[in-house]
């Protein structure tokens, strides 16, 4: 039985990956941002953990890897957030809001968490975007956050090698959630579901790199809709 920590399992890709991980028996730790939406993991994972941490308040995330006994096999970044806008019309907290939920707060928890994955043999997964690799007008607050995913990523994985953790970022192009409902509306585009990755097929791609034999890693995965 393995022990996964992820975040943004309250809908989306994180609900798909999250029920994936419990169907099969493995023991989650969760992380949500007020006990609202804990009381909610709770009741939809029984039995696993739920800690209460706010990324956009990365403080918040401080000495929470005190909160976590023994190894961790995988800690899974999922949560995000977006909001599109031209620079000359982005708000300073649009700004500090994805830097924080998108970027700062996942290098938090990971620090938090290392000692955890460094004895579990760990694999630490970024669930970044396609915009991560190519910069779209009005996404410049998001891509800056994933480009620094990225590169957060990358350090992270020739910092952690000697100590056996696995490094990978999965990119999802469009895919059919809630926030690309909202991206949508934002865009001023009608929203097709049909059109876009489904969450449960993103959830299979990280579950591909988290049960890599253990003589492999999966650096990169960029994962698009077929049609697109």
């Amino acid at each position: 039985m393995s022990v996964h920590a992820l975040t943004g399992a309250t809908s989306g890709i994180g609900a798909a990956l999250a029920r994936r991980l419990a169907d099969r028996g493995d023991d989650l730790v969760l992380l949500a941002r007020d006990e609202g939406k804990a009381r909610g993991l709770s009741d939809g994972f029984p039995g696993s953990r739920v800690l209460v941490a706010d990324l956009a308040e990365p403080g918040t995330l401080n000495g929470l890897g005190r909160q976590v006994d023994g190894p961790v096999d995988s800690l899974v970044h999922v949560a995000g957030v977006v909001d599109l806008a031209p620079v000359a019309r982005l708000r300073l907290h649009e700004w500090e809001e994805q830097l924080a939920v998108n970027l700062v707060g996942p290098a938090v928890l990971t620090r938090e968490l290392l000692p955890h994955l460094r004895a579990g043999g760990g694999t630490v997964v970024f669930v970044n975007s396609t915009a991560g690799l190519d910069a779209a007008p009005t996404w410049s607050a998001y891509a800056a956050s994933k480009f620094g995913l990225r590169a957060l990523a990358d350090s992270l994985r020739a910092e952690e090698a000697e100590h056996g953790v696995r490094v990978s970022t999965v990119y999802p192009g469009r895919t059919a959630t809630a926030m690309q409902q909202r991206v949508h509306g934002q865009e001023g585009r009608e929203y097709h579901p049909e059109q876009w990755l489904r969450p449960e097929t993103v959830a299979e791609a990280i579950c591909q790199v988290l049960d890599l034999p253990e003589d492999a890693t999966m650096p990169e995965v960029v994962v698009r809709p077929r049609a697109h």
